[in-house]
């Protein structure tokens, strides 16, 4: 049976080198995202050519969608960058990533909070507006005081 067929689109036996766009492509990371990671220290400097242009490996473009997923679970650049340092060290103790994780479910909850407390003055400054013609409004009221 042919494993290759049921792969993940982007992911080929190609080991590249890819230049940005592809790599970008590659880890549906933008290249401008790519750059930034790169200037962060989170990918490390990559090669490039005699023109100047990065080229990437697999590697790289693992390491990309790496920090994508951790930023699509809301892990702040500096989470990510102590994940990534123990995921590439295999001496690491899980105990380790589990305790970002779980600071992240912490401060995710008390942003959730914060988030529900805004919803309902919101709601109630909304309940005790007129929304006709007249100028007085306490939703503006609340936000002059």
């Amino acid at each position: 049976m042919n494993h290759t067929a049921h792969a993940h689109p982007a992911a080929t036996h190609d080991a590249g080198p890819f230049n940005i766009g592809e790599a970008a492509s590659r880890s549906g990371v933008s290249a401008k995202m790519v750059r930034h990671y790169e200037s962060l220290g989170l990918l490390p400097k990559v090669g490039r050519t005699d023109s100047g242009y990065r080229q990437y490996t697999d590697k790289e473009v693992h390491t990309l969608r790496f920090i994508r997923r951790g930023r699509d679970l809301g892990f702040s650049m500096s989470e990510i960058s102590e994940l990534l340092k123990l995921y590439q060290d295999r001496r690491r103790a899980s105990s380790n990533v589990k305790k970002i994780a779980l600071a992240h479910v912490a401060d995710l909850n008390r942003r959730m909070e914060e988030m529900a407390a805004m919803k309902r003055t919101l709601e109630r400054l909304a309940e005790c507006c007129h929304g006709d013609h007249r100028p007085d409004c306490p939703i503006l009221d609340e936000l002059a005081d």
